[in-house]
């Protein structure tokens, strides 16, 4: 037995690749990988870029004092 593992989030590369293996009728075993990161944290992740994207967001320039920037907000 020979494994080939390919690596694409891409549906229409993986839907392609299904139908070649079943046309040559070659059994074949999908196994989504689980993220290695806990469910809660990406989600603060997403949440914060998407602050960023509405510009909800500091800049901190080199010489200000960061309780100033704690402070105003």
């Amino acid at each position: 037995m020979t494994t080939l593992r390919i690596d694409t989030e891409d549906s229409k590369i993986l839907q392609a690749v299904k139908a070649i293996l079943e046309t040559f009728e070659v059994p074949f075993e999908e196994i989504k990988a689980e993220s290695p990161y806990d469910p809660d944290f990406v989600q603060k992740i997403h949440e914060s870029e998407q602050q960023i994207r509405e510009g909800k967001s500091v800049t901190f320039k080199k010489g200000t004092n960061l309780w100033d920037l704690v402070n105003t907000k």
